[in-house]
Parts: C-alpha cells; sequence; structure tokens
C-alpha cells in the first residue's frame, strides 16, 4: 500500500492535484504529499517572491517555477478545447508576461487599528492585506498606493475605499470610491496628492456618482500608434506585452482580410491595429467606450467605423455577419452564445476569437466547429503572471467549397 502521492499537476483553481485525485493547497507538480499529510517539496516547488504570498488574493501560483505556470496556462487552454473533443491545427507557445506589468488594477483601503491598509483581498475573503510590497503590479502603479497610504492616514474615523489605477499615457489614471472628500483642508490634500504624482486624471464617487476632480489634459490611451479618449472606468488589457501579442496574432491571422468586424471592440484595441488596407467596422455596447473610439477614427482618417449595439440583445444577423471577410470577437467572460450561433450559420472566411475564459470560450468553439469551421490555431497567454487567470487567441477557419 502507498504511504505517499506524488503531485502531478495544478488544477484550475491553483491546488495541486495527486494521481489519484486529491487536491492540495499550496503543492506544486513533483511534490509529494505524505501519507500523515505533509508536503515534501518537489524539484518544481520555489520560495515566493512576496512576503505576502499566501494571505493576498492577487496571486495563486507564486510557489512554482517558470516551467510549471507556463505549463498550468497551456493545459487550462489545451484542457478546455480536450474537454469539448476539439481538434487543435496547431498550439502556439504560451506567452507569460513579466513580473509587475500590470498596468491595471483593483485595489481596496480600509481603516484598521487607525492604520490604512491598501492591497487586494485574502482569497475567499472580503479582508484586505495591506500591501509593502507588489510583484505584479507596475512601479508607476504602485507609487500611487504608497501616497495614498500617506494621505490615508490623517483620516480619523473608519473608511472602506476602492480604488480603480490604470497606466494611461499622461500617467495613472485613479479612481477612488466611498472616499468622501469634506472642506478645504480634504479638498487640498486630495488635489495636492493628485498634483504631487502627477496623476492623469482623479476621479471620486461619494455615494452620487463619479466626478472628475483633477484632469489637467484630456486623458488617452494609445492603441496601435492611436490616441484615445480614455473614460474613467474603461477597459485596456492587463499588460502592454499581453496586449502586443494579442494584437500581433489577430495582424498576423487577418492581413489579408478586406473587411472586418470587430465585435465587443471596446477601444478599439483590435480596430485600429488591423485598420489599413483592411476597412474595420468595430461594435460596442458601452457608449462612452464608443464615442472614444468614434472620435479617434475621425480624427486619425483611419478606416473605422464605430457603431453603438448591444451584441447580447441585438448580435449582428446572417445577412450582416455575411458581407465580412472575417469576424474578430473579444468578449466578456461569459462568452458570446447567441453571436456564435449565428456566426457558425454565417459564410465569413475566418474567426479570430480572443477569450478570457477558456471554459466558455470552448464551449463557442464547439458551435463554431459543429457550423463548419476548422480550429487552426490556439495560443495560451498568461497577462495575470501567478494567477489562476487565463487567456488565449484562436483562429477559426471555414474550409473553402471544392
Amino acid at each position: 500500500m502507498s504511504t505517499s502521492s506524488e503531485i502531478i499537476r495544478i488544477a484550475a483553481k491553483g491546488d495541486g492535484i495527486t494521481a489519484d485525485g486529491q487536491h492540495v493547497s499550496g503543492a506544486a507538480p513533483g511534490d509529494v504529499l505524505n501519507v500523515d499529510g505533509t508536503l515534501q517539496h518537489g524539484p518544481h516547488h520555489i520560495a515566493p517572491i512576496c512576503r505576502h504570498f499566501g494571505k493576498c488574493g492577487g496571486c495563486q501560483l507564486q510557489h512554482v517555477d517558470e516551467e510549471s505556470l507556463r505549463e498550468f496556462v497551456t493545459s487550462r487552454v489545451a484542457n478546455a478545447a480536450e474537454g469539448q473533443e476539439i481538434a487543435v491545427g496547431e498550439l502556439l507557445p504560451t506567452h507569460l508576461s513579466p513580473p509587475k506589468s500590470r498596468r491595471r488594477a483593483t485595489l481596496h483601503a480600509a481603516s484598521r487599528g487607525g492604520k490604512p491598509l491598501i492591497g487586494f483581498r485574502e482569497s475567499g475573503s472580503h479582508k484586505i492585506v495591506g500591501l509593502t510590497e507588489c510583484h505584479i503590479v507596475s512601479e508607476k502603479l504602485f507609487a500611487v498606493v504608497e501616497a495614498l497610504r500617506a494621505i490615508l492616514a490623517r483620516r480619523k474615523g473608519k473608511f472602506a475605499v476602492d480604488i480603480e489605477l490604470t497606466e494611461a499615457d499622461q500617467g495613472v489614471d485613479c479612481s477612488l470610491k466611498n472616499l468622501p472628500v469634506e472642506g478645504l483642508e480634504q479638498t487640498e490634500a486630495i488635489l495636492d496628492f493628485a498634483r504631487d504624482l502627477g496623476l492623469a486624471r482623479l476621479t471620486l464617487d461619494q455615494g452620487y456618482g463619479a466626478e472628475t476632480l483633477w484632469e489637467p489634459e484630456p486623458v488617452t490611451v494609445t492603441l496601435s500608434g492611436i490616441p484615445v479618449g480614455f473614460p474613467s472606468g474603461g477597459f485596456l488589457q492587463a499588460t502592454q506585452d499581453g496586449e502586443d501579442v494579442l494584437v500581433g496574432d489577430a495582424q498576423s491571422w487577418l492581413s489579408e482580410a478586406r473587411t472586418v468586424a470587430d465585435l465587443f471592440s471596446g477601444l478599439g484595441t483590435f480596430a485600429f491595429a488591423l485598420a489599413g488596407k483592411t476597412k474595420v467596422l468595430a461594435v460596442e455596447a458601452a457608449r462612452d467606450t464608443h464615442l472614444a473610439c468614434q472620435l479617434a477614427a475621425r480624427v486619425t482618417g483611419k478606416p473605422v467605423h464605430s457603431i453603438h449595439r448591444d451584441l447580447f440583445r441585438n448580435p449582428l444577423q446572417l445577412e450582416e455577419l455575411n458581407k465580412f471577410s472575417a469576424i474578430l470577437l473579444d468578449p466578456p467572460r461569459a462568452g458570446a452564445r447567441d453571436q456564435i450561433e449565428l456566426l457558425a450559420q454565417s459564410t465569413v472566411e475566418k474567426v479570430v476569437y480572443i477569450s478570457c475564459n477558456p471554459s466558455s470560450w470552448a464551449r463557442d468553439a464547439k458551435k463554431l466547429i459543429a457550423g463548419g469551421y476548422r480550429l487552426e490555431k490556439l495560443r495560451p497567454v498568461g497577462q495575470f503572471r501567478w494567477s489562476t487567470h487565463v487567456e488565449l487567441t484562436s483562429l477559426f477557419v471555414r474550409p473553402s467549397e471544392t
């Protein structure tokens, strides 16, 4: 009778798994689970780089080496395809973003024992881990955290603040929710904070909606060389190098397409990258995001036509889809069930599907394949280093009839 079990892989939520199906928290492939429940570390188990690891919910996998981390991201995507019995033409090399490369983050702040705590929440808890270091967010973002901690230290009483930070062209865009600013002293302090840090924008929501308190010049983000207005709370890919990989695949696969519909287009991350010889229709439901894309296209003369449309309520119909030689879609985590059902019936030659959820992607991919498409290329992408959040790019091709 065996007295120990080896960890053979990492499960979707970050636990190690033995061959007989036991889940072990904090285990790496090659570790050995002893019969008494203790864990013997193997060759792929390393010392976490951050002192907060194990408590902070921002990372789940700092205890595994680069090889195992890459294998985890790869297997999350490959296993999702296998689970739906999807044949993969070519599994491309997995991309991992480097440490301290996250350019957007949502953090939380609260008063504990008269001192401000700012950081991510503990896993499965509302408790906040007061970060004194962080190895995932960029140094620009963490500098704002340290300065904000000093501002909050002057506050009396309890508070619970939500913090959104995003790197923009002009600096860091900072949004604070549930932080009351009352009187001249507090107003001057928060403005000094914005000015001294050179923030691109400071937005406050004190319970009556977001209000911009500081914005020396209109905030933009540059997408494939095009400055695009950035609405407060807008979406940006988590890392620049991750965006470069996603965009690079889309450009490589659709370089010959005459017309492309970019669905769930956001600010135009893919639309502006593809536009040139290719004419692009950018379809987005969020009005402020759509307007930002539309204005940038008009100012630069890029062949991007932006329309405001909710693709969940009103997906592109067959007669609309069939006008395009290719479709690119980058839907939310839930996927694009209704739009995919119509796309599977279309005559569109190529479909590039960018996803932040391998499970919903695999469900949608199965429908495309049932409709006659073939999955030619698939790339796993780990923009959220040391986390269980995985993304991917994929290319589907409809074989030409002979």
